[in-house]
């Protein structure tokens, strides 16, 4: 589910967002992208499907929050897919490196 989440280019700037400016209401992140509020809101919905953002509802507002925990748990998977993704390109380059030197 995190993956999913966090393929879509617009959910990620969000989480950016969220990350450098703390908590925001709906309609305060709406305002940085050239979409309707409800489309906005659907990109939160799916970010709260994953557990990547919390809301909490103070009166009318709606303000959102990144879970810091969660958002860790997804940089340590990426961490882990690189280091693996690195060791096979080395592996690559080596094998590759070994057919022009022979």
């Amino acid at each position: 589910m995190i993956f999913k989440a966090m393929s879509d280019t617009t959910r990620r700037s969000l989480l950016r967002q969220l990350c450098q400016y703390g908590p925001s209401p709906v309609t305060g992140l709406a305002e940085h992208y050239e979409m309707s509020l409800n489309a906005i809101s659907k990109h939160i919905k799916v970010l709260e499907k994953a557990d990547l953002v919390n809301r909490k509802t103070i009166g009318r507002t709606h303000l959102i929050e990144v879970n810091l925990e969660r958002l860790k748990l997804a940089e340590q998977c990426f961490g882990e897919l690189k280091s693996i993704w690195t060791l096979r390109l080395d592996k690559l380059d080596e094998v590759l490196g070994g057919k022009e030197d022979g």
